[in-house]
């Protein structure tokens, strides 16, 4: 094979992985969808005593077939990027890695004492789930919001823990010593926080007229305090829709940078010409 072919089955293979607006990229990402539900189906399964013991050997093959499919891809995307180490270490690369690498490790772990750690490495398996938000156009949108907000949030946090705090001193003041079960500071903390969050365990609970009216206006604040993040981020979410600018999934193939403009002939990143 000369090197004009190598170079065009590289190119070929980096349209089909890392490109979704081509009819190869889109039936790839199609396949590894359902590759990737069937994984996490396969170790829930599993983790089921009664269907892993009548099911084992079914389960044990089709997940060396989903595994050996998860290496190939995984030496795909290495192979048809210029910068492959770039794309180990990345985010996505990572899980990559951790998708691929439990069923091999269990190969070597044999033996009643390494039963604990074969334990975890199928938990491993789960951070599968985690390549879903690849295919998810909206994901990125949403952790740059995040981002962006991350500043707000953070003080709002604060605000809603000293909030905590003082709450659950004043109910610790108000209901100590009636058999309430406020019987310390942090204890009652605890309930402000279960109560503010409307999760309500109903293990602790005021007695007293007075406590119980605090903790009604604590249950209705706190319907107003769970609605604030979600408007911080909602906000920040519209903003960038407002300010998008035209972009496709079109990845470059040195440092695999997604998401150009349609314009764009070079990587926003790193300069490299893109694929087009």
């Amino acid at each position: 094979m000369t090197a004009k072919q190598k170079q065009y089955l590289k190119d070929k293979i980096h349209e089909i992985i890392y490109e979704a607006d081509t009819k190869p990229g889109k039936l790839f990402d199609v396949i590894l969808l359902f590759v990737i539900i069937a994984s996490i189906i396969l170790v829930m399964l599993e983790s089921v005593d009664s269907f892993d013991a009548k099911y084992h050997s079914f389960l044990n093959i089709s997940e060396w077939v989903i595994t050996i499919l998860f290496t190939i891809e995984y030496i795909a995307r290495i192979v048809s990027v210029k910068n492959p180490i770039k794309y180990i270490f990345s985010f996505y690369g990572i899980i990559d890695l951790l998708s691929t690498i439990p069923k091999y490790l269990s190969l070597f772990l044999t033996g009643t004492h390494s039963l604990v750690a074969l334990r975890a490495l199928r938990l491993m398996r789960v951070f599968r789930i985690l390549k879903l938000t690849r295919y998810i156009g909206e994901s990125t949108n949403f952790v740059r919001s995040l981002r962006r907000s991350r500043v707000k949030i953070s003080v709002f946090l604060m605000f809603v823990f000293v909030l905590c705090i003082i709450l659950g001193t004043v109910m610790y003041l108000v209901e100590s010593g009636n058999g309430s079960g406020f019987t310390s500071i942090p204890r009652s903390v605890y309930w402000a926080i279960v109560t503010l969050t409307t999760v309500g365990y109903g293990d602790i609970a005021p007695i007293t007229p007075f406590g119980q009216f605090i903790a009604s206006l604590i249950m209705i604040m706190g319907y107003g305090i769970i609605a604030i993040p979600t408007g911080i981020v909602g906000a920040e979410m519209t903003k960038k829709d407002r300010d998008r600018i035209p972009t496709n999934t079109t990845s470059c193939p040195n440092c695999a940078e997604p998401y150009h403009r349609d314009i764009a002939e070079f990587c926003h990143q790193c300069g490299n010409k893109l694929l087009k």
